[in-house]
């Protein structure tokens, strides 16, 4: 058998081997923009955003996850107007239509509160503050 017809299957095998390996997810990957998971997890660079079209969240109601002391930080970008509301820490800011907002408050208070677009009783996301 000549070298090449030996050494061949092995150079294929390895090739499809770091072909696999570069599909996988890296430890860097952060969902931050509303997408179908429906959860948008934190990273130190990035402020979460909560897409809301037609009055609705994309991707369904998000879960924001802090640890007490943390800064809770995102933004609503919103195609209507209305009021965001974070129930148990009783913040509320207007959005106007085509429009966004941010909140920045410290996680003080522990549990799972509501984030909803008052008005009309639509609920965008869960705001989770761990012990």
């Amino acid at each position: 058998m000549s070298y090449v017809k030996r050494v061949l299957p092995v150079l294929l095998a390895l090739i499809a081997i770091g072909g696999l390996a570069a599909c996988g997810s890296s430890d860097n990957d952060s969902s931050t923009d509303g997408s179908a998971s429906g959860t948008i997890t934190r990273n130190e660079n990035a402020t979460p955003t909560i897409v809301v079209r037609n009055g609705e969240p994309v991707g369904g109601v998000q879960e924001l996850e802090y640890s007490a002391g943390d800064e809770v930080r995102f933004e609503v970008k919103s195609d209507v107007a209305d009021e965001i509301h974070v129930h148990g820490y009783d913040l509320m800011k207007d959005v106007p239509a085509g429009g966004s907002v941010s909140f920045s408050f410290p996680a003080e208070i522990e549990g799972i509160f509501e984030v909803e677009l008052e008005g009309r009783k639509e609920q965008i996301a869960e705001l989770r503050v761990n012990p």
